[in-house]
């Protein structure tokens, strides 16, 4: 029969594109429906379908009502004809009619296969929205079968990724043919299809790549409290261990390095700094400058705000080329960071001036001046003039003579105040305290 034929002719297709049988059938009752619709226009609502996969048959029921007079022919039939078929029937009654699929011709069934292709193209394109809605966040591996521009296409199996411009790591270079890993970034269902976007840029994508290679992050004994990176240059990676007898970092880095160093050639090259968590940020923050070393640290409690102060020969190291250093620093740990040099903090240091050692004071005024307690010339120069005056032997024209002489020594000596006002701003001034045990 025709609809056997039919259906060996669509389950061919089915087999192909790997759509099941029972989900076939129902897209044929579909598919007749249609072709209802099509040949009886809005009043096809009195049909029903019923597609038997095993038994390869096609069963199309018409249902109308039984009067005196046709009015329509598609939703009636006449009293005579009904009792031809069923005697005991009369008027109002319904009456199922079965009919032949051959009456739809076989034009209708060649618009019939185009309909099930349609339909199975769509089927494809959710099965695979559906698949991989559920592996975003996972890492997968395909070839590289096309490199454009702003666009690297990767296929799995029969399933087209596309590598982003963005999300590709600038120093690479992509040839057609070879295997990659990136991480599935986003799957959206477009009427193109599924359009799944890789990335081998984003931050989750060195987080997976550390939990394939450290079963210590798998198993949940280490946890990556956070990431940053640029991506084919270097990375910051924050751990922490919850066994203190688990080093986190010796068990990111691996015996002999062998586990960063997987790492690191995935990711061509990519230099990989692994910090040992600590609560307390001047600690933190001091780890995540590595390779520099600040010598002191000024922390604002008020705000995420830190001053890394370094010697002046480690400074350009703490910046990093194009200020990367210390910006993937900042964003490990949530802290702005500034980075200053020691000599612009400190400023130059300022030298106590005795009395004693200026020459142009005569001795007598020198131990006067000490009888009042007053030895250096800060101390002369912070006592008022009536202070002075009282001094026995010291009158107006003294006072101004010894004052003008103190005052010329201290100007020599350069005047820094850049240390005091960075720390009666900073709250909590500390050091590096990189004593600490890790973890």
């Amino acid at each position: 029969m025709i609809h056997r034929e039919i259906i060996e002719s669509f389950s061919a297709i089915a087999r192909e594109k790997n759509i099941d049988r029972a989900h076939l059938g129902a897209i044929m009752e579909e598919l007749f429906m249609v072709l209802i619709q099509k040949k009886y226009g809005e009043e096809y609502t009195n049909f029903s379908v019923i597609v038997n996969m095993d038994k390869g048959t096609i069963e199309i029921y018409q249902e109308k009502t039984v009067v005196q007079a046709v009015n329509n022919p598609v939703v009636e039939i006449s009293l005579d004809d009904a009792r031809k078929v069923e005697p005991d029937l009369d008027e109002g009654d319904p009456f199922i009619e079965i009919i032949d699929p051959t009456n739809f011709g076989r034009r209708l069934i060649s618009t019939a296969k185009q309909f099930l292709s349609q339909k199975i193209r769509e089927i494809e394109k959710q099965s695979v929205y559906d698949e991989y809605i559920q592996l975003v966040g996972t890492i997968a591996t395909g070839d590289i079968h096309q490199v454009r521009r702003d666009n690297v296409y990767i296929n799995i199996d029969r399933v087209e990724l596309r590598l982003p411009k963005l999300e590709q790591i600038p120093s690479e270079r992509y040839r057609r043919g070879s295997t990659i890993r990136a991480l599935i970034k986003s799957v959206d269902l477009t009427p193109k299809g599924p359009d799944i976007i890789v990335s081998r840029a984003d931050n989750d994508f060195l987080i997976r790549l550390f939990e394939m290679e450290v079963p210590e992050i798998e198993d949940g004994i280490i946890e990556i409290k956070n990431v940053a990176r640029a991506p084919g240059d270097r990375s910051k990676i924050i751990v922490f261990s919850h066994d203190r007898r688990v080093d986190a970092v010796g068990a990111c880095v691996g015996m002999r390095g062998s586990r960063i160093q997987s790492i690191v050639r995935e990711l061509s090259g990519e230099k990989i700094d692994i910090i040992n968590w600590s609560n307390q940020p001047e600690i933190l923050v001091s780890r995540s400058l590595s390779p520099a070393k600040p010598v002191n640290l000024l922390i604002m409690e008020d705000r995420p705000y830190i001053m890394a102060v370094f010697s002046d020969e480690e400074l350009p190291t703490a910046i990093g080329k194009n200020g990367q250093n210390i910006l993937l620093a900042s964003r490990v740990t949530g802290y702005t960071i500034d980075a200053v040099k020691q000599s612009e903090y400190e400023g130059p240091k300022v030298r106590t001036i005795y009395l004693d050692e200026l020459e142009e004071l005569s001795k007598n005024q020198v131990e006067l001046l000490a009888q009042a307690d007053i030895h250096t010339a800060s101390e002369f120069l912070e006592s008022t003039t009536d202070d002075i005056l009282a001094l026995k032997g010291f009158g107006p024209k003294t006072y101004e003579k010894v004052h003008t002489i103190i005052s010329q020594a201290v100007s020599t000596q350069p005047d820094s105040n850049n240390r005091e006002a960075v720390e009666e701003d900073a709250q909590v001034p500390v050091t590096d305290g990189d004593e600490e045990l890790a973890g």
